[in-house]
């Protein structure tokens, strides 16, 4: 396939244009084209480098609390201004990185006052060629609502170029990554691992430049064995058990001194097929997961979703009940999840021989049931005054309110649906 010379010049000048690309396009890279080429992946990495570098003095909390902002502006279509707040939700932070609620609470509300004091510095080139040192804040703007668990950010103007570019960087699958990581070493390596990700390997970083990376402050780990120990070898164990990537490392020395590190790292390989588990098996097992119909899955979300242990820990405030069911039904679909809320399947059911015996396209799914006026009176009196259903009251709502809600809930046939279990024993 034959190109025009302009749009050659537009095709080189694209920050990513792979090697396939220009052999498909039959590109002829002249000495020109190469250094505009090397030009731009050089401004690209400088930018991606400055945030990073930045990112040392941010601790763990600060860091995903950063990272869940750049995937709410991503997926919520927002983007990234100076202007509009996004919004992370402790549940977020809970669902994400496997924390307490309590734990989470505090954590995100002290993490908006640390936030706040964080400032960063980088350098960048004037028209000149001169270099700029350039000192900024990380947020002009963060808000802690009490009563909804809710953060709102607004990143400062200096940040906004240089996490753009980082969040191109990040799909949602490499924020699941990280997820796995309990340290700030271990994400801050991870950064500036995947930075490389196009070559699978970091050139020598001096040893102080890579302790400022990681956030080491002077007077921590001086000594080398002690760096290596207590950061290094435990940042480079948990990038290998959980994330994406296998990593090794390469000391560098001058002399008998270690003055640097390089690391070579490759792409985990991904099973095609998920293999089916037996719903026998020990739930223990790492990869113990039992595929379940979209029936099956929505029928044990609305199980799950009315046990009280259930409610108080994984319901958003104001979520109405259909949407919390939804979300507890696509939590199912992910092994690690269902994993989590195994021993409650199992009272509920799942794990009881007739389900482990029987195939799992035979389970029926829920339909609708059609009560005449005055027995959806009765019904949803008793469950407005039931405490089974006191997660799905919404705050300052009134019983009479509630009530009228619930009536509303069990005349729609994809709202009742939640509730199915709970109707039929009113037959």
């Amino acid at each position: 396939m034959k190109l025009s010379d302009a749009e050659k010049n537009k095709r080189l000048s694209e920050v990513f244009l792979k090697k396939s690309d220009r052999e498909y396009y039959d590109l002829e890279i002249t000495e020109d084209h190469q250094k505009l080429y090397d030009q731009m992946r050089t401004e690209l990495v400088v930018k991606d480098n400055a945030l990073i570098n930045a990112s040392y003095n941010l601790d763990l909390v600060e860091q995903r609390l950063i990272l869940l902002a750049i995937i709410e502006a991503r997926e919520s279509g927002k983007g990234i201004n100076a202007n509009d707040p996004l919004t992370v939700h402790a549940e977020s932070y809970i669902n994400q990185f496997n924390v307490h609620r309590n734990g989470a609470y505090k954590a995100l509300k002290d993490a908006c006052d640390d936030l706040f004091e964080r400032r960063f510095s980088y350098q960048s080139l004037s028209e000149k060629g001169n270099i700029q040192n350039h000192k900024a804040r990380w947020v002009s703007e963060i808000i802690y609502v009490e009563k909804e668990a809710v953060v709102k950010l607004i990143f400062s103007s200096a940040i906004i170029p240089l996490i753009t570019r980082l969040e191109a960087q990040f799909t949602s699958y490499e924020i699941d990554q990280i997820s796995g990581l309990n340290t700030g070493y271990a994400i801050r390596l991870y950064e500036l691992l995947i930075a490389w990700r196009s070559t699978g390997k970091t050139p020598v970083i001096d040893i102080q430049d890579f302790r400022k990376k990681l956030g080491v402050l002077d007077s921590e780990y001086s000594r080398f064995n002690n760096f290596k120990v207590r950061v290094l070898d435990p940042s480079i164990k948990q990038i290998n058990e959980n994330t994406d990537i296998t990593i090794k490392v390469e000391q560098h020395k001058t002399g008998r001194s270690v003055t640097g590190f390089s690391f070579r790292f490759k792409q985990k390989v991904q099973p095609k097929v998920e293999q089916k588990a037996d719903p026998k098996r020990d739930p223990n097992t790492p990869d113990f997961f039992v595929e379940m119909t979209d029936a099956q899955r929505l029928l044990f979300a609305h199980k799950l979703s009315e046990l009280p242990e259930v409610g108080s820990e994984y319901a958003e405030i104001g979520e109405s009940a259909e949407d919390f069911t939804k979300r507890l039904a696509d939590m199912l679909l992910e092994p690690k999840k269902f994993r989590m809320f195994y021993p409650l399947l199992e009272q509920l059911g799942f794990g009881s021989k007739k389900i482990q015996s029987a195939p799992i396209k035979q389970v029926d799914e829920p339909k609708f049931l059609d009560f005449p006026n005055m027995q959806i009176n009765r019904i949803s009196y008793g469950m407005s005054r039931d405490k089974k259903f006191s997660h799905l009251k919404q705050e300052s709502e009134s019983p009479d309110d509630f009530m009228q809600r619930l009536r509303i809930m069990l005349k729609d046939p994809k709202q009742q649906i939640q509730f199915y279990d709970y109707l039929k024993s009113q037959k």
